[in-house]
């Protein structure tokens, strides 16, 4: 598979964090350098760069444009970012894993979502409200 059949940076293949990390070297600045600018600590951009978090909608919009991407290619990996990486290639078995990582990523959401509503439940029980 080739750069132009996949999108490096989509959501299939990167992450908020990953986009946050490419942008932010494709533009040469350090993870100290960038969160100066941002006016947050080090280790909340190491947090959003790790996906341990994500930043408020204005230091994401104050991040795009310090990164010269848009908002929505730092969330989505679509719009205005980065091209993929030069004279990379993706071997298919590599593709696959992807697609497969992404589906189970889905899964486990549709999973946390589900045990939510189940817990709220089991609140409600104990608590002796009807259903």
């Amino acid at each position: 598979m080739s750069n132009d059949d996949m999108n490096w940076y989509g959501p299939e293949a990167a992450t908020f964090g990953d986009r946050v990390a490419a942008a932010r070297e494709a533009a040469g600045m350090t993870q100290a350098q960038l969160a100066r600018r941002l006016g947050v600590k080090k280790t909340t951009l190491t947090g959003w760069e790790q996906d341990l978090s994500e930043p408020r909608a204005n230091k994401l919009t104050m991040m795009a444009g310090l990164l010269n991407v848009s908002m929505g290619w730092l969330l989505t990996g679509e719009g205005e970012g980065m091209d993929a990486p030069a004279g990379e290639q993706v071997p298919q078995d590599l593709a696959a894993i992807l697609t497969e990582l992404r589906q189970l990523r889905e899964e486990m959401r549709g999973n946390v979502e589900r045990a939510a509503r189940l817990e709220k439940r089991l609140r409600l029980v104990i608590e002796g409200v009807p259903q």
